[in-house]
């Protein structure tokens, strides 16, 4: 099988992970929102398959082009 490392694309803190283990995801759906400087900025699935893995938890800091799923295609 073919995995898909979904990226932050912002340097920030994990607001909401809209997504959980097991889900299976069309590409454009929303997979957490990313906090920074006050903004909201959506994680967006690039790839449909099923959550393999949430490499990250609410709350905690991601660096832009870190990975914090990955999605088993």
């Amino acid at each position: 099988m073919k995995q898909y490392k979904a990226k932050s694309g912002i340097t920030g803190a994990v607001w909401k992970i809209e997504k959980k283990l097991g889900d299976v995801i069309v590409e454009g759906n929303v997979l957490m929102i990313i906090e920074s400087m006050k903004m909201e900025i959506p994680v967006i699935a690039e790839e449909s398959g099923t959550i393999i893995e949430v490499c990250v938890a609410e709350g905690s800091s991601v660096a832009e082009g870190m990975v914090v799923m990955i999605i088993e295609q």
